[in-house]
């Protein structure tokens, strides 16, 4: 299969959006491996997101599924020593607010710092857990619409002092059976 070119900001984190959705259908159908039906659900998504017909959905839904989850570390699971992290750090302007934090134990929250959520996670050789990750790609995409860069190129972007780094937002992801929702 050729290499997917992103010309834009928009088609890159559409396509990492779209991704997202593909592996959290296959994770939360216990899949091992992608099917078919995974794949029209990333088709049917980009082009929607895309052509305007479909939207992200909203970080109020984030929300809700943090209440509810409890006070445990967004990355590791402890429940443990929790402060609050901010996923966009505020060294690069990550706001103090909200849709902007999440749990984390000191432990993590030390070992992440200042560094961009992808940026750490690679570091440690794991992907995000995917309700981490959405959070993540609807702050970039809110702070891109916000900032009139969803149709820029993305070399627009790169070496800014953006709270995220467009090069890191992944563009595939692992194996289903290989992800996490959240960290249990």
């Amino acid at each position: 299969m050729p290499k997917r070119e992103y010309k834009t900001v928009r088609e890159r984190l559409f396509w990492s959006y779209a991704n997202l959705a593909m592996a959290h259908t296959a994770v939360d159908r216990n899949q091992e491996k992608y099917a078919t039906f995974n794949y029209m659900i990333r088709a049917k998504l980009y082009k929607g997101l895309c052509d305007g017909t479909m939207n992200v959905r909203t970080l109020f839904d984030d929300e809700k599924i943090k209440l509810l989850s409890g006070q445990k570390c967004s990355y590791c699971g402890s429940p443990k020593n929790l402060a609050l992290d901010h996923i966009f750090p505020q060294k690069f302007g990550g706001k103090d607010a909200g849709d902007n934090l999440i749990y984390a134990c000191k432990s993590c929250n030390s070992s992440k710092g200042k560094k961009d959520l992808m940026e750490w996670m690679n570091s440690k050789n794991q992907f995000p857990p995917l309700m981490i990750l959405r959070r993540y790609l609807k702050l970039i995409i809110e702070f891109c619409d916000k900032e009139n860069l969803m149709d820029s190129p993305i070399e627009k972007l790169r070496n800014q002092n953006y709270p995220f780094n467009i090069e890191l937002v992944p563009i595939n992801f692992p194996k289903p059976n290989l992800l996490t929702m959240v960290m249990e």
